[in-house]
């Protein structure tokens, strides 16, 4: 877990590690320890490259999937913003099992593959009339990075992203080589793969792109993601700016939009007013995010407050739930004790 809370002149942080990385009790888990961070991979590394596609004027947030690829013109997908996809309202479902037919291709072939999967798809609701969560969105978003830039997501991320900040090497792309696999926490006795996952996504439709894909793919220390989460707050309070995006579009991103019964901001969920993994205590105005594989952010402006929380709820299955009666347990207890309630 990581914390760090107030003004950064006055900041106080807290590293803490428990627990060995199986069930063996053979490593220790420490602040070194890198875990597969799913689904934080929408937020820290797609969302944040859209809006250095903004600043670069290469992408409007209003522009439609059919003006980038004309293909979708046939599709659902022509009336389809970028807006409405990264707010999880574009139509799509909220799951497609399409690495059974990608890992059938040559890698070279399984982007175009992935296109043509995704424009031919049939929307699950109207878009714009409610909200699903979907990886199948931010699979096309990070389709749209690599278009649009010309660099893989994972050398996008890199250079433009993490490395400006100092923190690549401790947030990044996987898969991880055989030096780094001594330090990753193993994730699940993966029944399509047949065996121990470490240092590979988790996410099958991840795996089946090399592990490098808009919506699943990173991988991070506790401290790599902490850190990343203080440099949003900052520019979120207006105290520093990224290099390669705008302070002002990242707090455009950060706000709730107006989608019936949803929660979320444009790539960032927000609390939900009940039941929310943040627990009770969070400001309305905070946001975050769900990692599947037990990983999780909090971001409250008001409090000036960061909260990470990095596992392996997946090993050895990820039939293993009860992390969802621990996350709003866990936030609640940290505000509690630091005496921000």
């Amino acid at each position: 877990m990581g914390v760090v809370w107030g003004a950064p002149e006055k900041r106080e942080r807290i590293l803490q590690a428990y627990g060995h990385t199986t069930y063996s009790r053979e490593n220790r888990v420490d602040e070194a320890t890198v875990y597969d961070l799913a689904s934080l991979t929408k937020p820290l590394a797609t969302t944040l490259a859209l809006l250095i596609l903004l600043k670069e004027q290469q992408l409007q947030r209003a522009e439609r999937i059919s003006d980038i690829f004309p293909l979708a013109r046939d599709s659902f997908l022509h009336r389809v913003s970028l807006k409405d996809i990264l707010c999880h309202s574009a139509g799509f479902s909220a799951h497609k099992p399409y690495y059974l037919e990608l890992l059938r291709l040559p890698e070279a072939k399984r982007k175009e593959a992935l296109l043509n999967l995704l424009l031919a798809e049939s929307p699950a609701y109207e878009p714009g009339s409610a909200s699903v969560y979907s990886d199948l969105g931010f699979l096309l978003l990070g389709l749209i990075v690599e278009r649009k830039s010309g660099w893989e997501l994972d050398r996008f991320f890199r250079e433009k992203i993490a490395g400006p900040l100092g923190i690549a090497e401790r947030i990044f792309y996987g898969p991880a080589g055989a030096t780094q696999k001594k330090r990753i926490a193993p994730t699940e006795e993966c029944a399509f793969r047949k065996r121990l996952l470490c240092g590979e996504a988790s996410d099958e439709n991840s795996h089946a792109l090399g592990g490098v894909a808009g919506h699943a793919g990173l991988f991070g220390t506790i401290e790599g993601v902490l850190e990343m989460g203080e440099h949003l707050l900052d520019q979120w309070q207006g105290r520093e700016e990224h290099p390669n995006y705008l302070a002002s579009d990242l707090r455009r991103f950060l706000t709730r939009q107006e989608i019936p019964g949803s929660t979320w901001a444009l790539g960032f969920d927000t609390p939900s007013a009940t039941g929310s993994s943040g627990g009770r205590y969070l400001d309305p105005a905070s946001v975050g995010h769900l990692g599947f594989t037990g990983t999780s952010f909090w971001i409250d402006p008001t409090r000036d407050l960061v909260m990470v929380l990095l596992s392996n709820r997946v090993h050895p299955s990820r039939e293993n739930s009860r992390i969802k009666q621990f996350r709003p347990l866990f936030h609640e207890t940290v505000m509690e004790s630091l005496g921000l309630v």
